[in-house]
C-alpha cells in the first residue's frame, strides 16, 4: 500500500494585504523549504514585451527576475507561489539555487500565517514619491518603507 502524500504546507486564500495571499496549513520551522517558484522562463526582452499582463493593472505581474538575466513569468506554467506577497518584514526569503528559486523560511511561521517575502523591486526609472505610490506597500509591518521598491 502507498503512503498517502503528504497534505501541502500552504493554500492559497483571500489576503488582507493584497487580492490571494498564501497561507500555513500547519507550523513551519525556519530554514523550511516550502515551494519552487516556477514559471515559464523568459528573458527580460520578452517580459518587457509581454508587460502588461493586465492593462487595468499594469504594475502587477508575476515575473521573478533571475541573477543570470532571465525572467520567471508565473503566469504561464505558475503555481501557488505567484501568490505570495511582499511584505517589509518578511517571513520567507527566496533562494535561488542553480537558477531555481525557493521561498523559504526565514523564521518559525505558525498556521494561519500569510507567507511573504520582501519582493526588492528596482525601477531605472528615478525613485520619486510617484513612482513609490504605484508600487504602495500594503504590508503594515512597523517599519514599512511604504513601496515595494527597494531604494
Amino acid at each position: 500500500m502507498k503512503p498517502s502524500p503528504s497534505p501541502s504546507p500552504i493554500e492559497v486564500l483571500s489576503s488582507g494585504v493584497h487580492g490571494k495571499g498564501v497561507f500555513a496549513t500547519r507550523h513551519m520551522a525556519a530554514g523550511e523549504r516550502v515551494i519552487e517558484y516556477v514559471g515559464e522562463r523568459i528573458s527580460m526582452a520578452e517580459a518587457i514585451r509581454r508587460h502588461p499582463h493586465d492593462a487595468a493593472n499594469p504594475d502587477h505581474t508575476f515575473y521573478f527576475h533571475l541573477d543570470d538575466g532571465q525572467v520567471i513569468d508565473a503566469l504561464y506554467g505558475g503555481n501557488d507561489s505567484k501568490w505570495i506577497n511582499h511584505s517589509c518584514r518578511p517571513n520567507c526569503v527566496p533562494d535561488e539555487v542553480k537558477g531555481r528559486i525557493y521561498i523559504v523560511t526565514r523564521r518559525p511561521v505558525f498556521k494561519g500565517e500569510e507567507l511573504n517575502f520582501d519582493y526588492g523591486l528596482f525601477s531605472d526609472e528615478p525613485l520619486t514619491d510617484a513612482l513609490k505610490a504605484r508600487y504602495v506597500c500594503r504590508c503594515g509591518a512597523p517599519k514599512c518603507r511604504g513601496t515595494m521598491l527597494t531604494d
